[in-house]
């Protein structure tokens, strides 16, 4: 109806023009002539049928120059109109990728994606969707093909593409690539969030605890973790890499490390045992004697206790004075009074190592105190009550082996 009027109001409009310009030249008494002359010829005609001529003349020539502008417009409204419906089944493909991808059909979504990338207004939505979908069906080569398109087609966006490609990385379980891609994507932007949450689960799913510890500073700062959530980390960090020092043998490095540890972490007492234990177990107790019974000062723990008692120390009666000051705060502790009673023995008083290990049998009656108080009762040729103790220790450790099975 638009393109009938635009047509058809000029020639009404220039009929109507004539006909009141007809009239009025009508109405005058003389309507006059007028004369053309072109070299020898010339043309005469009433002044009215002139001026309605120019009138019809003029809408000739401007039917025919709009028709001209029509003509030579209408390639780019064609390209423009097909550009339009490209564009239109792109941003449907869109839709119908998304929705296919949702739904679990991979293939259908990544080939409905990629058909119409080169028509889309968001081309890197397809290329990410398609990545994602090849992803999901354990296509990882087509998968890194269409990341490296959206790469190509837009570079300004690296840092979405690469965050994408280490999410898809991870979920794959392709830990060395996905650091690879975050490592690169840090030193673009060392406080991206998402770049330093995702460096700090690539870590712990690799293990690789020196470089997650190195990346404690930068989740706090930034803000990507919680406070308690940092200090778990941390914690975990720690707690593996003196596993591992333990585990490869190296004290050196294991000493250094304690060296670097926060104190906090230092008083969680499954992390000291590991330290002290290994300490010891190197013959290098005495460096941690006094340490370990700081730390008994600290945090109690019968772990702890049992450790301080195997220390060979160069000076057994400071040893025991420590340890008896600590029977003032805990004077019905078993484990204490039985590492009383063995530092007595090593400190030659005998008196006192058999008053405090009858004291350990009598708070709760364990194996290695009847086991130290038959020793020491054998020595003084006592031997019916070391007999006696021997068969209650043998007693109370065949009770503890059978409560381990469910008969």
């Amino acid at each position: 109806m638009k393109k009938l009027f635009y047509y058809l109001g000029p020639l009404l409009l220039t009929i109507a023009t004539a006909l009141v310009v007809y009239n009025l030249l009508q109405s005058f008494d003389g309507p006059g002539y007028a004369l053309l002359g072109i070299g020898s010829w010339s043309i005469e005609a009433s002044f009215v049928v002139f001026v309605v001529g120019q009138i019809l003349t003029f809408y000739v020539f401007y039917v025919f120059f709009r028709t001209i502008g029509y003509l030579i417009r209408l390639p780019g409204r064609l390209k423009t109109k097909g550009r339009n419906v490209k564009f239109n089944r792109s941003q449907e493909a869109l839709i119908a990728g998304l929705v296919d991808s949702a739904e679990g059909n991979w293939e259908r979504a990544e080939n409905v994606l990629i058909k119409h990338v080169s028509h889309s207004g968001a081309p890197l939505l397809h290329y990410l969707t398609a990545a994602r979908a090849a992803q999901s069906r354990g296509a990882f080569d087509k998968r890194d093909e269409y990341l490296k398109k959206a790469t190509d087609h837009s570079p300004d966006s690296s840092v979405l593409i690469g965050l994408t490609h280490a999410e898809l990385s991870l979920s794959g379980n392709q830990f060395e690539q996905a650091l690879e891609t975050l490592t690169r994507l840090h030193s673009i932007d060392p406080t991206h969030a998402t770049v330093l949450k995702l460096m700090h689960q690539t870590y712990q799913s690799l293990g690789d605890w020196h470089g997650l510890r190195a990346l404690l500073p930068s989740l706090h700062t930034n803000q990507v973790l919680m406070e308690n959530e940092v200090r778990e980390l941390e914690i975990e960090a720690f707690n593996q890499l003196l596993q591992q020092s333990v585990q490869a043998g190296n004290l050196e490095s294991l000493q250094a490390l304690w060296l670097e540890t926060p104190p906090f972490i230092k008083n969680i007492v499954s992390i000291s045992v590991v330290y002290f234990a290994a300490m010891i177990n190197a013959g290098l107790g005495v460096q941690v004697e006094d340490e370990l019974a700081n730390t008994l000062a600290t945090i109690w723990d019968d772990t702890l206790v049992v450790l301080y008692g195997t220390i060979d120390s160069n000076n057994v009666i400071k040893q025991l004075e420590v340890a008896e000051k600590w029977a003032y705060l805990h004077p019905e502790n078993p484990i204490l009074l039985a590492l009383l009673g063995k530092l007595a023995i090593k400190a030659g008083d005998t008196l006192k190592a058999e008053s405090y290990l009858a004291k350990s049998i009598a708070a709760e009656p364990t194996v290695q105190a009847y086991q130290l108080l038959g020793d020491l009762l054998f020595a003084q040729d006592d031997k019916d009550n070391a007999i006696a103790c021997y068969k209650n220790g043998i007693e109370i450790a065949s009770k503890e082996f059978v409560s381990q099975f469910n008969f």
